[in-house]
């Protein structure tokens, strides 16, 4: 039962993924954009949370959490170069 709900949350998260994508490539301005790339950091950690669940391995969860600190950084680095011009001041 837990595998088919691995499954189901697998596929659905992946939809969402692509709706992500979709938003990154079309998306009207560039905050738009930024949002969206954040969204699908946020859905790819969750992929892999759901992989290491499914495979039963720990080293996925690792992964998520570097590819999560990095999302974050980059989110906050995009949004001050987008607000001052400058990332370091």
């Amino acid at each position: 039962m837990l595998n088919l709900a691995v499954i189901i949350a697998f596929v659905c998260i992946a939809v969402a993924l692509l709706l992500n994508f979709w938003r990154l490539i079309r998306g009207p301005s560039l905050p738009d954009r930024i949002l969206a790339l954040d969204t699908m950091y946020i859905n790819t950690v969750a992929l892999l949370v759901l992989f290491g669940i499914y495979q039963g391995l720990t080293v996925f969860f690792e992964a998520a959490l570097i590819i999560a600190l990095m999302g974050f950084v980059s989110t906050v680095a995009l949004c001050k170069y987008l607000l001052r011009g400058d990332i370091i001041e």
